[in-house]
């Protein structure tokens, strides 16, 4: 009950920021529910107990996929951002039945390697992508304005809050759950490992892609490098782990204290502010070690 009323408050909160903060605010808060999206796909795939670092490589073809389709097929904004996501679905669904059969580091590994493939492949398929120099529109989705770009993420992050609830809630939870636990426990239980598996991985793919779909619509630019950049990994780990994984609530802790502490770190420290933002995530994981959200529900179950 505190847990909904944790998201329920957070959403409700979201929902009337534009009506009193500045236009560098809402900025800020269409940043961080960004990667609070990909914090929580991340989180949702660890759930199975599966470590996949293949956020930036699914976020970027997400991107890749939106931009194409408007500047090449004149395919509409918004529904670009769907033809990423159903991209970024469809290629995990292909590569899911090889990498699936992996597991722990092996799948790790596989995974991140994947976004290097994937960054190649745009690099080097320069009549789709543009090659090095990348592809730009001439205009950024609802013509760049920044409410109305807000309110088109925040929808987002709530599809993708409803999704890792319905994780949470269902029987899907105590499948992964199984899974996560003891493969073996769970498959003699009747659980299909590889159908769950592959369908979490696809569902996780398919919010990656949509988030860089949404990402690069709201910039209109993408170029191998940044769109594929490594900060679409290792941010929203960091979240998940500072808020708390296995949970909704924690990776949307993480990202707010970190998005936050980040903004507030740039303008304190120019060109040392990563350096205390990687002290932070340290002693939170080492002191913290259930997240920020699980260590102050625990302090309140004790009570």
């Amino acid at each position: 009950m505190r847990k909904l009323s944790f998201i329920i408050g957070a959403v409700i909160f979201a929902v009337f920021l534009p009506t009193f903060a500045d236009m560098y605010l809402i900025h800020v808060a269409s940043s961080i529910m960004i990667f609070m999206c990909l914090a929580l796909s991340w989180d949702m795939m660890l759930r199975t107990g599966q470590l996949s670092f293949g956020t930036a490589g699914f976020f970027g073809l997400g991107a890749y996929a939106a931009i194409i389709a408007v500047d090449d097929f004149s395919v509409s904004p918004v529904m670009s951002i769907f033809i990423g996501a159903i991209f970024a679905a469809l290629i995990a669904l292909g590569l899911g039945v090889a990498v699936l059969r992996l597991r722990e580091m092996y799948f790790a590994i596989t995974t991140l390697a994947l976004t290097s493939v994937f960054m190649v492949l745009a690099r080097n398929l320069s009549n789709l992508t543009g090659g090095a120099a990348g592809k730009i529109l001439f205009h950024a989705i609802f013509d760049g304005d920044p409410k109305k770009i807000y309110w088109l993420i925040l929808s987002f992050a709530i599809v993708v809050i409803a999704l890792s609830e319905v994780f949470e809630r269902t029987r899907i939870k105590y499948a992964i759950s199984s899974i996560r636990n003891d493969e073996l426990v769970a498959k003699s239980c009747g659980i299909n490992i590889f159908k769950y598996l592959l369908f979490v991985f696809i569902i996780t793919s398919a919010i990656q892609g949509a988030a860089g779909a949404i990402y690069a619509q709201q910039y209109a630019f993408v170029e191998p490098e940044s769109t594929f950049s490594s900060n679409f990994l290792l941010l929203p780990v960091a979240m998940a782990l500072v808020g708390g994984i296995y949970s909704t609530p924690g990776p949307i802790v993480g990202a707010i204290v970190l998005g936050f502490a980040s903004e507030y770190l740039k303008l304190l420290m120019p060109y040392g502010h990563l350096i205390i933002y990687g002290i932070i995530i340290i002693l939170t994981i080492i002191f913290l070690r259930k997240g920020v959200y699980g260590t102050i529900l625990d302090k309140v179950r004790s009570k």
